[in-house]
């Protein structure tokens, strides 16, 4: 008699257990916010490689080209935010560029520096406290630049100049998915 009501008792415990998997499964899975991520690509760089002297103020300073992948069903736009870690101050914003239309999956590289974009993207100020891209301009060493692109359910309705962190607090509840890339840089 024992062994059967241990035997009952372990049956059970498995039982909640699988369902317990297959609620939180079933939460995130049919949540198109969590798991689905951007394929983030660079003709000017690859992941984790080196960026070209023109997408620096040690160059031209112009946009490097960015394209995205595996698109969600349900996106109305994209944004874009790049940045480093790896200031002297801490975190330091290089551009943010939303509103961008769903049928857009890619930037040219040098999308000019003004609020509002032929496409019909906007650009926000960046840490220069200017509008558009102002690529990495950081003391001697390496240091990482994030390329960020975001899938939203909806527009932000930000008017251009408007900062990262009104961007990321329009973005709440709306991502559908997100993807990175990041480039190095490094001077002597």
């Amino acid at each position: 008699m024992h062994f059967k009501k241990h035997f009952v008792f372990c049956v059970m415990i498995v039982l909640i257990s699988i369902l317990m998997i297959f609620v939180s499964c079933s939460k995130s899975g049919g949540d198109a916010k969590k798991g689905v991520a951007l394929e983030v690509i660079s003709a000017g760089f690859g992941n984790a490689k080196s960026m070209s002297d023109k997408y620096t103020c040690d160059d031209v300073d112009i946009s490097p080209p960015l394209e995205w992948k595996n698109v969600p069903a349900g996106t109305k736009s994209f944004a874009v935010i790049s940045e480093t870690p790896d200031a002297p101050t801490g975190n330091w914003v290089q551009w943010v560029i939303f509103d961008i239309p769903a049928a857009v999956t890619n930037l040219p590289q040098g999308v000019a520096k003004t609020g509002e974009l032929d496409f019909g993207a906007k650009q926000g100020k960046n840490d220069f406290d200017q509008v558009g891209y102002f690529g990495p301009c950081l003391p001697a060493g390496e240091h990482r630049f994030y390329f960020r692109v975001y899938a939203l359910d909806s527009l932000t309705n930000l008017k251009a100049g408007a900062k990262k962190e009104e961007l990321v607090e329009a973005m709440k509840g709306h991502v559908l998915a997100e993807g990175s890339l990041m480039g190095v840089y490094g001077r002597e």
